[in-house]
């Protein structure tokens, strides 16, 4: 698309634009049980298919993550003879989101971009909001270094300095570490901030590792287990088309299988050809150290040499190099599922050639508010906006560079306007503005498809193929009328646009 040069910046003043996009752009609505793609990918060519278990198979309700909260903020204070006064606090739903960096030496929360860059307005000290120039002073602009990010698998290890939450179950240790840096604020009490976060580390890893959680989720599988995601008719659908099926996970067997029987029945692991619990992922895809071992309905333990992964048993630990020896499951014929973008998928996909599916389940919610008309609404003009800017801003005249400034003001804040729509802190899941969060970066590198649930599968046949949109690349001419606002819209003075903001 074109200028057209003999439009000047005043003459926009006083149009109402966004009432005459709204019609032709609302259409464009997505469907929420849509499987996206990420790379070209057919389930022709899928022969099996594997799973992990927690928010995979098994979908967690909000009362899980009160549940850690407080059994871990108990732990803190008993164990770790942290203050009384942190009673006070409690689990706070919509607070934070998953994909977030945690600077564990300035004990600051904050979404990070792409490019490294932090989004200013989403860092957060404790519960309160960082001045963005406190922010810029401390870390001498907004970018943040490769060596101080968190290693591969979203570690602060070897000197990085920051830490990514990744999966869902993360969410009750972000609100944790925000409340106990916020007592300690509130209270002028002097702290290591890297002490603060390795307490509440372990703190959280005890209700996992002590099996508190999974003893309170097994004597109360209602309150816990959101049945609903339909992942009986999925893991029909498979077996009854005769595709094998593994599972692999890192939680104990006896909580897997009771929720197993809840959420599919007393038979589930008749629809699987392989069982391994306790796997210790990510480790499990890189240490050839760990043998199998196979363990009984009850627990006990054998001490015999694994020679054959047989269907109706139970394994745990071992690893991957040994299940490839064992079963023959090489390449792009196996497809496995999980939610945790590093330690489910990475290693997968880089290292082994698996294909592989993440489970989103924000994506619902945020699909629906995408699909909202207050979101098109602000998008429309957004778009629309930033498009006037870049192309009137060569207009140097003090009139036009002050209708110029005014436009670059209410851009600015209609950006946060849409921030706030997603979550008042921290705004989507998957961008910063108009960049791609980190996370949304490496979903896009580690995940072959992406849904919010396993239920998105049961709308596709077997001889389906994923395919990925294209999506010109910004030195491209876009071919197609709705990958451009202006093509779409029949307005010449704005160019393409190929990402939506938040």
């Amino acid at each position: 698309m074109y200028v057209r040069k003999n439009i000047h910046p005043t003459q926009y003043c006083n149009q109402n634009l966004p009432e005459t996009l709204i019609p032709v752009i609302s259409k464009n609505s997505v469907n929420p049980n849509t499987v996206f793609a990420n790379n070209e990918m057919s389930l022709h060519d899928i022969e099996i298919y594997g799973f992990d278990y927690d928010y995979t198979l098994a979908f967690y309700s909000r009362h899980l993550h009160t549940l850690i909260f407080n059994i871990a903020r108990d732990i803190l204070i008993q164990e770790h003879r942290y203050p009384e006064g942190l009673r006070e606090y409690e689990y706070i739903p919509n607070f934070v989101v998953r994909g977030l960096h945690y600077d564990v030496q300035k004990a600051l929360l904050m979404k990070i971009d792409a490019f490294h860059y932090i989004q200013l307005g989403t860092v957060y000290r404790g519960l309160h909001p960082v001045p963005d120039k406190e922010v810029i002073a401390m870390y001498d602009g907004c970018h943040v270094p490769l060596e101080n990010m968190s290693d591969f698998y979203g570690k602060s290890s070897h000197g990085h300095t920051m830490k990514q939450f990744m999966d869902i179950f993360s969410l009750p240790e972000m609100n944790l570490l925000c409340c106990v840096n916020d007592y300690f604020m509130k209270h002028n009490i002097d702290y290591e901030p890297v002490h603060l976060y390795k307490d509440v580390k372990a703190a959280i890893g005890d209700v996992h590792v002590k099996g508190i959680m999974y003893r309170a989720v097994e004597a109360d599988m209602e309150n816990y287990i959101s049945y609903g995601e339909q992942t009986h008719a999925v893991l029909n659908k498979l077996y009854e088309d005769g595709k094998k099926m593994f599972l692999i996970t890192n939680s104990p067997f006896d909580f897997v299988d009771r929720g197993m029987i809840y959420i599919v029945g007393k038979d589930w692991r008749d629809l699987f050809d392989i069982v391994i619990v306790q796997a210790d992922k990510p480790g499990f895809f890189n240490d050839r150290r760990k043998p199998f071992r196979r363990v009984t309905d009850k627990g006990v333990l054998h001490w015999d040499r694994i020679h054959k992964l047989e269907k109706g048993k139970i394994y745990k630990q071992g690893n991957l190099y040994e299940f490839l020896r064992l079963t023959g499951w090489r390449g792009s014929k196996v497809l496995y599922f999980g939610d945790h973008i590093y330690s489910d998928l990475a290693d997968l996909t880089l290292k082994h050639g698996w294909r592989t599916g993440a489970i989103i389940p924000e994506l619902r919610k945020e699909i629906k508010i995408m699909n909202t008309e207050q979101y098109v609404h602000l998008m429309t003009w957004l778009q629309g906006l930033t498009g006037l800017i870049e192309h009137m801003q060569v207009h140097r005249d003090p009139a036009s560079q002050a209708v110029v400034q005014e436009w670059i003001k209410e851009r600015e804040a209609m950006r946060s306007q849409t921030k706030d729509i997603f979550n008042s802190q921290f705004g989507s899941l998957f961008r910063t503005y108009h960049n791609p969060t980190y996370f949304s970066r490496r979903l896009s590198r580690f995940a072959d498809i992406y849904m919010a649930s396993l239920s998105c599968l049961l709308n596709y046949d077997f001889q389906h193929t994923f395919f990925p949109r294209r999506t010109p690349l910004q030195h491209e001419s876009p071919f197609w009328p709705e990958q451009t606002s202006a093509g779409a819209l029949k307005m010449p003075f704005i160019p393409h646009r190929t990402t939506t903001e938040e």
